[in-house]
């Protein structure tokens, strides 16, 4: 703590008190560095105000100094947005103590949440009103409201219910100069004038700090049917999510796309997963239906569908889960990837996006450059269809050097990030920018769209004090 003043020092322990700060080097650490320990900083102090009003004045006190901000919830990304520069100068300010659930309104069909609450407390709580908070990640355990509206979550439902501007209603911010904006308001229609909450869900911190948010819910899933399909290529995938989509239309929630290499990894390293069929094949999709009803013939129109697609060659073969520990299972091959692909030594991730028509092609031409100019690297795709967000993952070869695998890393980027930009693509999907991917905005993003996001910048944080270095 010895970089920050000591008036500071005391005016915040006034704010917060002594258990709202973190000042011994030990308990620091876990703040300092993402859950990949891919991204490591420093930090003069951590500060965990209990209340929006403790962190206004924590906000207000760091502008009157002039010491830089980096809000913090779960720590689950994967772009370091949330961790602080190794200058030591930072103050990270953690939300985990504003975990309450300030209101549940059924007939509005709402949750009013704090931006500490962790993913999965507010999907129990939709649950014991009968009701269905959408947003399911596999973080969602630990990872905070909070961070999912700073990045704009995605996860595996997106396809029928959106991210999380589409979940979102209100939200409460506090700004860089420490004015609190209660924008928490559980309206669906409000034309008047810009929608404010738009320029906070998705600024990773750069903008403001919510500290709480108005969310929609939805009538509890009574019914579910999942299948797990085996196909000849990428291309049957795109064909075949139309030919669901047509016949079950918004029950269809998820729709999962895996090479056979990300299930093989799988198989390798994450324990209790087996492989549901006899045969291998290149690649295969997750489905899932869902249903308000107890007794949707969801069963009935998936095998409908899929009976179709096997007629015309789309589909080599299917199995549906008949029990929830099937269901389990399968999904569990599909949420193993990532951490299976860890144990094949280092890789590289890439969370990118391109209108669902290009996936095939995308994959096609991609996998041929970079296998042209990276002889023996293992590419490693999956994704949601639904939505064209591909992570796109890249392990060494066999038996090859750590380090020298790791030294191609802006090359193979390159490879990939210029593929993905002439497929009007994005160069991240659901993770953000954080401090991974900025350099690369800058040479990806239109100018003018960063312009116009600098001149935003620097309208609300004139000080460039909110979360420097991440983002632009």
């Amino acid at each position: 703590m010895s970089a920050l003043p000591d008036d500071f020092i005391r005016e915040i322990e006034a704010v917060v008190g002594a258990v709202g700060m973190v000042c011994d080097a030990e308990r620091m650490q876990s703040y300092l560095s993402d859950w990949r320990n891919a991204y490591r900083g420093e930090a003069a102090l951590v500060v965990r105000p209990a209340s929006t009003e403790e962190v206004a004045a924590v906000v207000r006190l760091c502008n009157q100094y002039e010491i830089a901000l980096v809000p913090q919830g779960g720590n689950t990304g994967l772009c370091g947005g949330s961790i602080p520069d190794a200058s030591g100068t930072q103050v990270v300010l953690s939300l985990t103590r504003m975990t309450g659930i300030r209101e549940v309104d059924t007939e509005n069909e709402t949750i009013t949440v704090e931006a500490g609450a962790i993913l999965q407390t507010v999907q129990e709580a939709a649950a014991e009103v009968g009701r269905l908070f959408p947003l399911s990640l596999g973080a969602e355990g630990s990872c905070t409201v909070g961070g999912n509206l700073a990045t704009n979550a995605g996860g595996t439902a997106v396809l029928r219910y959106g991210n999380m501007r589409d979940l979102t209603l209100g939200l409460e911010v506090v700004l860089p100069d420490g004015q609190i904006w209660n924008g928490l308001r559980g309206l669906r229609k409000d034309n008047t004038g810009y929608d404010l909450k738009h320029l906070f869900i998705g600024s990773e911190g750069t903008l403001g700090i919510i500290t709480a948010a108005v969310l929609k819910l939805y009538p509890a899933v009574r019914s579910v049917t999942t299948a797990w399909v085996a196909l000849p290529s990428a291309h049957a995938a795109v064909q075949l999510i139309g030919i669901i989509r047509g016949l079950c239309g918004d029950r269809l929630t998820g729709f999962e796309l895996m090479s056979r290499l990300s299930v093989d990894f799988v198989l390798r390293h994450v324990g209790a997963c087996s492989d549901p069929f006899t045969e291998t094949h290149p690649w295969y999709v997750l489905i899932e239906l869902s249903d308000t009803q107890p007794d949707a013939p969801l069963n009935e129109l998936l095998e409908q569908g899929l009976g179709g697609a096997l007629e015309r060659g789309l589909v080599t073969d299917a199995v549906l889960a008949s029990s929830e520990a099937q269901v389990a299972a399968l999904w569990a091959m599909r949420e193993g990837i990532s951490e299976a692909q860890n144990h094949e030594g280092p890789s590289l991730k890439h969370d990118i996006s391109v209108p669902v028509s290009c996936i095939p092609a995308f994959i096609q031409t991609t996998d041929q450059r970079l296998l042209d100019q990276f002889a023996g690297v293992r590419i490693v795709a999956y994704g949601h269809v639904g939505d064209g967000n591909l992570h796109y993952n890249v392990s060494k070869p066999v038996g090859s050097d750590d380090t020298a695998f790791k030294a191609q890393q802006d090359a193979i980027m390159h490879v990939i990030y210029e593929a993905t930009t002439r497929f009007q693509g994005s160069i991240s999907a659901e993770h953000g920018l954080g401090q991974a991917k900025r350099a690369a905005a800058k040479h990806y993003k239109d100018p003018l769209e960063l312009a116009l996001m600098r001149a935003i910048k620097t309208t609300l944080d004139p000080k460039g004090l909110m979360n420097p270095g991440k983002v632009l």
